[in-house]
């Protein structure tokens, strides 16, 4: 069985009178260590999707098959010990709490739940290269070491899946490339599968395969 498993996967949300399809059929797999792009314009269903496979969301229809466990028949519960426990989430605004420093924005997930041990938080900001800003809080740094910092809280309890919502949107593109290549050697020298949402096209292209969606349909297509 693949990592991960799509079939049919449909959603549907209801605005006043409305049915409105954020997707429809779509059906698609991931090997474990896979580099995925999903790409299209906005509007096309690409958030609905990684919300699905993170497990934040459910499917009107279709199935979701994620780590051998069908998302759709776990309990709260239990999609919230998959997600503790397999997924890690980088997003475009960053998401770190402005009154911890860095050290402690990359320790708060050991703080929600229980988890088998993780890196040291030393060796999760030297593999970031912060190591000099661990006393630091996030309005002192650049927008690039702040995506670092949460990078290496997605990285604290080793998820076998990185799930990143426009990393690097909110960058310039030196800082953007620097970026690239730290999810890039993620991927290639510790196995994680990378999925990315991403209207860069340079990101796009360094992936492996992409999910191309337009108007909440799939096109599946290589690099």
């Amino acid at each position: 069985m693949s990592l991960i498993e799509a079939q049919n996967l449909t959603r549907i949300f209801r605005r006043g009178a409305e049915d409105v399809r954020a997707l429809t059929e779509v059906s698609f797999h991931i090997e474990e260590g896979e580099f995925i792009a999903i790409v299209g314009p906005s509007g096309s269903g690409k958030s609905t999707l990684l919300q699905l496979l993170g497990g934040m969301d459910l499917p009107t229809s279709g199935s979701l098959c994620l780590a051998g466990k069908e998302v759709s028949r776990l309990s709260d519960a239990e999609r919230t010990r998959l997600r503790r426990d397999t997924l890690g989430f980088v997003f475009q605004d960053f998401g770190l709490l402005p009154i911890l420093t860095v050290e402690e924005n990359i320790s708060l997930p050991r703080t929600l739940g229980k988890a088998s041990p993780g890196p040291p938080v030393a060796e999760l900001l030297e593999r970031v290269g912060l190591s000099h800003r661990r006393h630091h809080r996030p309005h002192q740094l650049s927008g690039g070491e702040m995506q670092r910092v949460a990078i290496a809280r997605a990285l604290v309890r080793r998820p076998r899946i990185l799930l990143a919502d426009e990393p690097t949107g909110n960058l310039d593109s030196t800082t953007g490339a620097s970026i690239l290549s730290l999810l890039e050697e993620l991927n290639q020298n510790d196995g994680i599968t990378l999925i990315v949402v991403t209207h860069n096209e340079t990101l796009a292209a360094a992936a492996g395969r992409r999910l191309s969606l337009q108007d909440g349909r799939l096109q599946e297509q290589n690099s």
